[in-house]
């Protein structure tokens, strides 16, 4: 089964950077090329958020919240998404979690990112 695993979560104050990594395990390399990947985040009593998106030819859209301060990514060599995050905002504290766009694979664990004001 693949397993989806978040890190490079952190605490930082506003206007800081933070890095997301996604390490989609035991998935196929096959699979994993042409799939389109997705980094979502979660805040405390609020729905699930999709936050940016790229696909396999690695065309790329964002929140508009989120747009000009992150940036998505992906190696697919290493199976991963990366999601790079600048300029972050108090507003932008929630888990960030990956997955697949369709057919989505059961969701990894997150990182928590907190930025503070």
């Amino acid at each position: 089964q693949v397993h989806l695993v978040e890190s490079g979560g952190g605490l930082v104050q506003a206007g800081g950077s933070l890095r997301l990594s996604c390490r989609a395990q035991r998935m196929i390399t096959s699979t994993f090329n042409p799939a389109t990947m997705s980094w979502y985040r979660q805040a405390p009593g609020l729905q699930r958020e999709l936050v940016a998106t790229i696909t396999g030819d690695r065309n790329t859209n964002y929140v508009d919240s989120v747009k000009g301060r992150f940036t998505i990514s992906r190696d697919n060599t290493r199976k991963t998404v990366y999601l790079a995050m600048n300029d972050l905002k108090p507003e932008d504290t929630a888990r960030y979690y990956c997955n697949r766009q369709t057919q989505q694979l059961p969701w990894g664990q997150g990182t928590q990112v907190t930025v503070s004001s």
